[in-house]
């Protein structure tokens, strides 16, 4: 006699069960038995030995609900004044306690796949042989924990099989779009207690197929401290036009936020990008003029230049040069390849090469003088990913070799030597205003006095540009010569012309109207659009930090920028005393105290407090989008955010988890969760009939 121990349903049976003789050996004189079921139908004993069970527990339920009814009634709290009571609670039965416990068990999962960066699919229909069952990653983590001895969660399913879904798809992007919630609303409620906030988008991104703007909101909160946080992605729209009405509409309806406090707006975006979300900043500049439309702190300006030029050359150019340098650092071998080959090119100047090698082991697709980089590297990197496409022997795998071909051939394309080098030599005027603006407050505040110089250098460009065209053309040739590219107009071009060339159409007459015209006048546009007279203002504001006041000699007069900030001081009636006092203050200050030398410094001096409209406005400064975050721990939203995406397939990325993932430290009120399901979908709450898996297969055949 043998005991079937092994069961497909989650019954633990009682002391007093009757153990049951299973015939285990006749499927195998049945030859159409091969594709049954796996579930046992069960005996009249075991039916028989359940009901029993269900009795039991059942009279167990309503004794315990009683007693919990008798507590309640005797727990009636009076209001003040003892003339009322208060409304009496409405008691939980038993069973709407398990069923909260339960709903608590799933978000408990949820919330852990989230954090841990686990995806909801396990094993594809496609990857499994017919008829053959495997749990997804959630319902293997709600059957561990089964095993692991959750009562709750044991009691639901062990009258379910093991080859059934215990949470059906739709229930799970449920339970998950209130974790996203939850966790959003934790950080824009410390908004909007802070009332003021700017935004700030970073590049468009792919999640499951579907493109995504990841949407980061600014604040200083209640310690003083100035915050980037992630809060969540929005679908990307083709249409800019509808773009800008579901962004504001997701900000303001959907997260809450009124756009009235918005006081900065930038966007982070590839090229090709730039022209739509700059719709957008034009469409909310127009219902909130004091979101100021400004650069990022987090991006080099001639980067930001360079992605919103509306030139496709420039475009393609950049694409280039980012997949040369991810190519590079995902391999070590590649990269001391390059050493070698920078060291042969540069041994009469081994300063430069030393430099050149450095720079190449960082992020050089993001400095402010990217094309300048690119450009002395450009034979380096040429003549390394030749030897690696043509080496014979075993160094390298299939993958950097085609790689390594392909890069190649787009560098040495006559197209993309032009393009840098006239990037290169027109982004040099902007090159060291930039710098400045990523610098100290101080830098900032300067450098926003010096636009007035740098537009200026740049419309004496425009008005010679035939000169400075040529000059840098003849550079574009050289380089080419260096290496053997042949100088020609683009293949793209002669095809479309079919061979009816303009005479006067050389190369060089081409590449100065498809190139340096257009790119020149849309800089000089771009800088007059993200400088505006209201963000000059704003930054003119920077000299109540008191070292650029001590820089200045303390003769400021920042009363005639703040203007634009008098509906947010608590007492605009008493600002220009109150600024009076601040430079008094500093100016006669004792020979051993240092000028604080960022906003961040100033806001947590022990007295700010004694300058309500000061801090009020250093408050708003700081949340200019170009203002950097001074306290790194604080700025991590971003950090994360590129952490997710690195890490995670684009097949198995998720809105709705990385939120969880990126915003992991923020505490989880599972209480919150569970009440706020029960009441979206009540229907749902109670127990429902599991369903099918797909890759289960299941008939009748007892």
């Amino acid at each position: 006699m043998s005991i079937f121990l092994q069961s497909p349903y989650r019954t633990v049976l009682r002391d007093n069960a009757v153990p049951t003789i299973f015939d285990l050996t006749s499927h195998l004189n049945n030859p159409h038995s091969r594709h049954r079921k796996r579930i046992k139908e069960l005996s009249e004993e075991e039916i028989r030995t359940l009901k029993q069970q269900k009795i039991d527990e059942a009279f167990e339920r309503k004794q315990a609900t009683q007693e919990l009814n008798e507590n309640n009634e005797q727990n009636t709290v009076s209001e003040e004044g003892g003339e009322e009571q208060e409304e009496k609670a409405i008691p939980l039965t038993l069973e709407e306690r398990e069923n909260k416990d339960y709903l608590k068990s799933l978000f408990e999962i949820l919330i852990l796949m989230g954090k841990q960066n686990i995806p909801l699919d396990g094993h594809s229909v496609d990857e499994l042989p017919e008829g053959v069952f495997a749990s997804d990653n959630f319902q293997a983590l709600l059957e561990y924990r089964i095993n692991g001895g959750d009562e709750v969660l044991r009691k639901r399913f062990e009258m379910t099989a093991v080859n059934l879904e215990y949470c059906s798809k739709t229930q799970q992007k449920q339970m998950l779009e209130i974790c996203e919630n939850c966790v959003r609303e934790e950080t824009l409620r410390e908004v909007r207690d802070s009332h003021f906030f700017s935004i700030v988008t970073d590049e468009v991104v792919d999640i499951a197929g579907e493109e995504h703007l990841p949407v980061l909101v600014r604040f200083v909160d209640d310690s003083h401290n100035l915050r980037e946080e992630f809060i969540g992605f929005l679908p990307y729209e083709a249409d800019p036009e509808i773009l800008a009405v579901k962004f504001h509409a997701t900000i303001t309806e959907k997260w809450g936020l009124n756009m009235e406090y918005c006081r900065g707006q930038a966007y982070i975006v590839s090229s090709g990008f730039a022209s739509k979300m700059k719709v957008v900043a034009t469409r909310l500049l127009e219902k909130y003029p004091q979101a100021v439309y400004t650069l990022c702190s987090s991006c080099a300006l001639n980067v930001w230049l360079a992605k919103s030029v509306p030139v496709v050359g420039v475009s393609i150019a950049l694409g280039t040069i980012e997949e040369v340098c991810c190519l590079f650092n995902q391999s070590p071998q590649l990269l001391v390849e390059l050493d070698n080959t920078i060291s042969a090119l540069f041994q009469d100047n081994d300063e430069k090469g030393n430099e050149l090698k450095k720079i190449c082991r960082s992020q050089w697709t993001g400095r402010h003088d990217t094309f300048e980089v690119l450009v002395d590297l450009l034979q380096a990197l040429v003549m390394c990913l030749d030897a690696v496409s043509s080496d014979l022997s075993v160094r390298w795998n299939n993958f950097i070799v085609g790689r390594a071909f392909v890069l190649s051939s787009a560098l040495t394309d006559f197209d993309f030597i032009v393009t840098i080098v006239i990037m290169k030599n027109v982004l040099s005027f902007t090159r060291a205003f930039g710098k400045n603006l990523q610098g100290q407050t101080s830098d900032v505040f300067f450098a926003a006095g010096s636009l007035t110089a740098v537009l200026h250098s740049l419309n004496e460009v425009m008005e010679n540009i035939e000169v400075y065209h040529e000059f840098w053309f003849e550079e574009a040739t050289n380089l080419a010569a260096k290496l053997d590219v042949q100088i020609r107009l683009p293949g793209k071009f002669r095809r479309a012309q079919q061979g009816n060339f303009d005479p006067d159409m050389t190369s060089e007459n081409y590449y100065k109207e498809i190139l340096s015209v257009p790119t020149v006048e849309h800089i000089i546009q771009e800088l007059k659009d993200i400088f505006s007279e209201q963000h000059l203002k704003a930054l003119k504001c920077l000299s109540l930090v008191p070292s650029v006041m001590g820089q200045l000699k303390f003769n400021t007069s920042e009363e005639h920028h703040a203007d634009m900030f008098k509906n947010d001081l608590p007492n605009p009636d008493t600002l220009s005393a109150e600024l009076h006092c601040w430079r008094i203050k500093w100016k006669h200050r004792g020979k051993d105290i240092e000028l604080p030398a960022t906003i961040y410094e100033a806001l947590h001096l022990p007295d700010i407090k004694f300058f309500p409209n000061v801090y009020a406005l250093l408050k708003v400064l700081c949340l200019l989008p170009l203002m950097k975050v001074e306290n790194e721990k604080y700025g991590i939203g971003r950090k994360r955010l590129k952490a997710y995406l690195k890490n995670t397939l684009t097949g198995q990325r998720s809105s709705n988890l990385a939120l969880l993932n990126i915003n992991f430290d923020i505490k989880h009120d599972l209480d919150l969760m569970v009440d706020t399901y029960i009441k979206l979908y009540p229907d749902k709450t109670e127990f429902q009939d599991c369903i099918p898996s797909n890759n289960s297969e299941v008939t009748d055949d007892a």
